[in-house]
């Protein structure tokens, strides 16, 4: 998909989220009042906050595919991890929330009426929210956006949530209340995990973090498959925002000529921007032979050694 294309995607992915979490909020929000339930009413509670992670996406995360400018040289990647690093902390603090009201629900329990519409109430969310699940994989199958990524994995939660809730409810039917707590203590443990594990994943993304040790050995790879190239050092390769940068320093025949050294670095470069992490790529070409980086410890030969 192209820029243009990955933009609509994601708009139309983010909107689904906005208006899935909306309709959720009102169902729940309206049954938990009318019969009193405190898990409905949380749960609906839960997802205003997932409406506010979904707007921030749908407005600011857009602008992860601006092209760069004058005032962002390098492109805007960096407002992906960034946004996702916000719904990741928004779904942290809710399963704190929702941890907090587990352990009250424990220690003064408040079961709701016994109300066969309260398990209506949260099948539609349950529905609702797998739906919004299923549409942001798929769109995202094609972009590959950690914002949307967040927002998937916070649907689940809202499933999650919503089913432990569910089992409250049926503990009030079969006279087991305490399972309205019990479950929801559970579940919030599983969203304060994955609240963390977006965050610090993203977090990576944001500061430029180092690219792992297979995916520097198919980059040097990539490079001594070159005819031309006798060496390859001093490569970095770090994350910015959710794609690679790739700086090396490329050894050649330094006796060719200044246009065939031209178009062998301007293919190295293709060739490295073809990989699928890599978004962007600077190689320096040196010449071969004259042993000044010989004692360089990360460094590879085209031969392999």
């Amino acid at each position: 998909m192209d820029g243009d294309s990955n933009r609509r995607g994601f708009a139309r992915a983010s909107w689904a989220n906005v208006l899935g979490n909306a309709v959720k909020i009102v169902v729940e929000g309206a049954a938990g009042l009318a019969f009193g339930s405190v898990a409905l009413i949380a749960d609906a509670a839960h997802s205003v906050a997932d409406l506010v992670a979904s707007v921030v996406v749908l407005v600011w995360g857009r602008t992860a595919f601006d092209g760069p400018d004058d005032s962002h040289p390098h492109g805007h990647e960096r407002i992906e991890p960034l946004t996702a690093i916000f719904v990741g902390a928004v779904i942290a603090l809710l399963g704190l929330l929702l941890l907090s009201e587990s352990a009250q629900g424990l220690l003064d329990p408040d079961p709701p009426a016994a109300r066969l519409l309260l398990f209506g109430a949260l099948a539609f969310a349950i529905a609702d929210m797998y739906l919004v699940y299923r549409y942001t994989e798929y769109v995202n199958a094609d972009i590959g956006s950690t914002a949307l990524t967040a927002l998937a994995v916070d649907c689940l939660n809202d499933i999650y949530t919503s089913i432990a809730a569910l089992v409250g409810v049926a503990g009030v039917f079969f006279g087991a209340p305490i399972l309205d707590p019990l479950a929801g203590a559970l579940v919030s443990v599983l969203v304060i995990s994955q609240g963390v594990s977006i965050g610090r994943e993203n977090l990576d993304y944001l500061v430029g973090a180092a690219a792992t040790p297979t995916q520097r050995a198919q980059i040097a790879d990539t490079l001594r498959a070159h005819p031309d190239v006798e060496g390859v050092h001093d490569l970095t390769v770090y994350y910015d925002g959710t794609v690679l940068e790739v700086e090396v320093h490329v050894e050649v025949d330094g006796n060719m000529p200044f246009r065939e050294a031209h178009d062998i670095e301007s293919a190295l470069v293709d060739d490295l921007r073809d990989l699928e992490d890599v978004g962007d790529a600077h190689v320096h070409l040196d010449p071969s032979g004259i042993g000044e980086w010989k004692d360089q410890p990360d460094r590879w030969h085209a031969n392999g050694t």
